[in-house]
């Protein structure tokens, strides 16, 4: 599929852009350029490859390298709350604003 000038102005209208004859040359370059790389993508053969749900499954016998997910700061709910208005049970009580 391949983009000409009068239809990069069709788009950049109904866009409501407005390009530069340079612009819109540029624009057809890169948007051409684009539909080839797609094109390539879809010549590949891949008839008989399972879709991946995510790509760690091609992975999945390796160990991923994520830290530990370990608490790094002190807690400290009781001193941010000791300005608040009204606390309840460790919760900040707000007004209702939905009836």
């Amino acid at each position: 599929m391949a983009l000409t000038l009068p239809e990069i102005g069709r788009l950049a209208h109904l866009a409501r852009l407005e390009f530069a004859p340079e612009e819109s040359e540029q624009l057809l370059t890169e948007l051409n350029g684009f539909f080839d790389i797609v094109e390539q993508i879809r010549a590949v053969d891949t008839a008989g490859i399972q879709p991946l749900a995510h790509p760690v499954a091609v992975v999945a016998p390796q160990i991923l390298r994520l830290r530990e997910d370990v608490a790094s700061e002190p807690d400290q709910r009781s001193a941010n709350q000791q300005n608040a208005p009204a606390v309840e049970r460790g919760l900040f009580l707000v007004p209702r604003v939905i009836e």
